[in-house]
């Protein structure tokens, strides 16, 4: 696919200083990075080595050149080394030297020759069309363009894979998603205000070495990324089990990391692996700098998850006895309950009624004195890709009412 067809991607990363140890410590993080076990390290290896660069077209519409700064700062593997040797990015207007009609052309050719990926970064304006605009043409018709055969999109970021800030209330443009303009070809979703670049290599990745994109959840993203609550893995979940929260921004519990929630923290209704992977070549990640999750790789989050310092309505737990998932999927279902009051419910609602038909069958089976909750409609999945990638988060259960212990607050959210 590319002026370097059948040279290994090991030889061409030597020309540029990588050699094969490197290689193979990138092939194993990228392996554990996709949930895959470590024995298919050597198989992503060969792989990589074995199939030409890809052609690879991004798009920026309507964003704020976010995601295209976390994939600038990408470290693992480098930008550089990512370009050299795993793609050939044959279209940024950002980044590329080419520009006006000779960077036009370069998309072109891109599409003529087929097979390629595009990445997209940012909302589409439907409302007012000539609002974005790249060489007299709009977002929605370069987009059309673009997806003339190629093997997948890659959706970077919220704007584009849910409408993010642009789609926010009162929606001036008329912004919308990717998958409301095209629908015929392949999509996964790499959620996140930014997006982590780490999950963007990862699923190029997965792609080159399977031949498909990740198995996914019901809103296309990829079950090794968005899998697990942030609640689940945060830093700070021991203090919520423990009851100790950080009531004010500087008091002694935020100084001494304490829990979040009550700052308005998000995590426990936020699918994402922030908390792992982190950003900036794993350095750190939000709430380990000491703010709460916003809740940005979730559909419409600056509408639903905000005023994002307040905190999520009440919902009674006793934490030292409850797992992550009960906790979140409680607060999820409470949290609807207070968006609906508020003229916003029907996002939360329609996720919650989701989920709820799913797990019908398991509540019929749990004990009669524990209360039934609704829960998020996070979905096991679509069945989409081959399944290798992870599984998603487990069932949620119902939240139990509040309990002490001694008087002694355990997790009590308020």
């Amino acid at each position: 696919m590319t002026r370097e067809s059948g040279r290994p991607l090991s030889a061409r990363l030597a020309d540029a200083g990588v050699d094969r140890r490197s290689f193979l410590k990138f092939c194993a993080g990228i392996t554990a990075t996709l949930a895959l076990p470590a024995q298919m390290a050597p198989r992503v290896a060969y792989a990589l080595d074995s199939v030409d660069r890809p052609a690879v077209i991004w798009l920026e519409f309507q964003d704020c050149a976010g995601d295209t700064e976390a994939f600038l700062r990408s470290r693992n593997p480098s930008v550089a080394d990512l370009l050299l040797g795993m793609i050939s990015l044959d279209y940024h207007e950002t980044v590329m030297a080419a520009a006006g009609v000779a960077a036009e052309k370069a998309r072109d050719d891109a599409v003529a020759r087929g097979g390629h990926l595009v990445i997209v970064e940012g909302s589409i304006p439907t409302g007012i069309p000539g609002s974005c605009t790249v060489g007299g043409r709009s977002a929605e018709q370069i987009l059309r363009e673009s997806v003339r055969g190629a093997a997948g999109i890659i959706n970077v970021g919220t704007c584009s894979a849910f409408g993010g800030i642009p789609a926010a209330g009162p929606n001036p443009t008329g912004a919308v998603r990717v998958e409301d303009v095209v629908s015929e070809i392949p999509v996964v979703n790499l959620t996140g205000c930014p997006v982590n670049a780490d999950n963007l290599t990862a699923t190029i990745v997965h792609f080159l070495t399977f031949g498909e994109f990740p198995a996914r959840d019901r809103f296309s993203r990829p079950l090794f990324a968005y899998g697990e609550r942030i609640h689940d893995t945060c830093q700070r979940r021991g203090h919520f089990d423990a009851g100790q929260f950080a009531e004010q921004w500087g008091d002694e519990g935020h100084r001494r990391g304490w829990c979040l929630y009550r700052l308005g923290c998000k995590g426990p209704s936020t699918f994402h692996n922030c908390p792992s992977v982190r950003f900036n070549g794993g350095t750190s990640w939000p709430v380990a700098a000491g703010h709460g999750c916003v809740g940005c790789s979730e559909p419409s989050f600056w509408d639903s998850m905000s005023p994002f310092y307040d905190r999520l309505p009440h919902v009674a737990t006793s934490g030292l006895d409850l797992t992550a998932d009960q906790i979140g999927v409680g607060v999820l279902a409470a949290t609807a309950t207070g968006f609906a009051a508020h003229g916003v419910g029907k996002v939360v609602q329609h996720r919650v009624a989701a989920h709820r038909e799913r797990q019908a069958a398991d509540r019929l089976a749990e004990d009669a004195e524990t209360p039934a909750a609704e829960t998020d409609g996070h979905g096991d999945g679509d069945g989409s890709g081959d399944g290798t990638a992870g599984a998603a988060a487990p069932a949620g259960k119902a939240v139990p009412s509040s309990e002490t212990d001694g008087g002694r607050e355990t997790g009590e959210v308020k």
